[in-house]
């Protein structure tokens, strides 16, 4: 068993491990998501409290741990939105509030150009009253799949909405289908595409958080192709295997958290931070929670955090190059952002 660092708290089987720090990173419910290699911050809100969302776009190198601001003009003011990258390309921000209202529309930055640009809706489409605190996963170059409350300033809808969203890069259009399934209201939520167990093999994404209830919903299922799988990162498997071996499963995940950060990695899906809506103090959380769909049921392992410096909510974890980061977000106070750059270390 490798010895834990410097930082790491006596009989801890994990860390957050800052590997760089740059205040162009200190932000909260942003967009950041891989593209070649690279970490694409978008928008969010710089401080607690902030009612206007930033428009800023920042590009960060995780091997060299170097984030700069890129002068691409015309970027979206967001928070509480999401994003997908598209082709290699693409970098599609859905959603978000605008400082005014929730949006549905989207707006893609061409990474070649630098440019961002405000795709149309296409006739027939059908898009949400407005979308804020919701997810947008990629199923493939064409398509994403949106999940969430919708609602306007003033109101808010009762139950989740479902909708797919397809993506024309070439006539820089989109359009929503609202599907015929529902989940409970959730929002501040996080979404994972995972392979399902069994005979059959396919895929379904799954709902966790954003509202009361433990229990995750399922927003859609695919069979075996039809959607294309999250980069592979065998050495991290290995180590989320190794981790979990070492803990007491159970059918139960976290009840009424929202705003953590959710990645899949192989078949996990890793679940960090965030705020406990189960009680009225100190409700920023520094927990690690992994779902694993080996087995069915598939079964939740908890590992409680120990240093409260690492506690985080309105933040980003993103796998790139067999690594999970962890970028931005609200500490402990819910109000100071963070400017640091962490990777996830496991000691097993």
């Amino acid at each position: 068993m490798a010895a834990a660092p410097p930082g790491a708290a006596g009989g801890s089987c994990w860390t957050w491990r800052p590997v760089a720090r740059d205040a162009l990173l200190a932000r909260a419910f942003h967009s950041c998501t891989e593209l070649r290699g690279r970490l694409y911050l978008v928008g969010g809100l710089l401080a607690g409290g902030a009612r206007e969302p930033s428009g800023d776009t920042v590009v960060l190198d995780p091997a060299e741990g170097h984030a700069v601001r890129i002068a691409a003009r015309g970027g979206p003011r967001r928070s509480h939105h999401d994003a997908a990258p598209l082709g290699g390309r693409w970098l599609c921000a859905v959603g978000g509030w605008d400082g005014a209202r929730r949006v549905a529309t989207v707006a893609a930055l061409d990474t070649e150009s630098g440019e961002w640009e405000a795709w149309t809706a296409a006739p027939g489409s059908r898009p949400p009253a407005g979308l804020s605190g919701h997810t947008c996963t990629r199923l493939s170059d064409r398509e994403l799949r949106v999940a969430g409350r919708e609602g306007g300033t003033r109101t808010q809808r009762r139950y989740g909405s479902v909708y797919t969203l397809r993506l024309d890069p070439r006539a820089r259009t989109y359009c929503y289908e609202e599907e015929g399934c529902r989940t409970a209201s959730r929002s501040g939520h996080c979404a994972a595409l995972l392979r399902t167990p069994g005979p059959r093999p396919g895929h379904q994404l799954l709902l966790f958080g954003g509202c009361n209830s433990a229990e995750p919903e399922v927003a859609g299922r695919w069979s075996h192709g039809k959607v294309e799988e999250a980069p592979a990162a065998p050495r991290l498997v290995e180590q989320l295997a190794k981790l979990v071996s070492s803990g007491q499963g159970s059918r139960q995940g976290p009840r009424g958290l929202r705003h953590h950060s959710c990645s899949v990695v192989g078949p996990f899906a890793v679940l960090f931070g965030g705020e406990t809506l189960t009680r009225a103090r100190d409700t920023v959380c520094g927990d690690l929670h992994i779902y694993d769909t080996r087995t069915a049921p598939a079964l939740w392992f908890h590992f409680a955090g120990a240093d409260r410096r690492l506690k985080r909510t309105g933040h980003r974890t993103c796998l790139c190059n067999d690594q999970l980061y962890l970028v931005g977000g609200f500490g402990e106070d819910g109000r100071t952002a963070s400017a640091q750059v962490c990777v996830l270390d496991l000691f097993t």
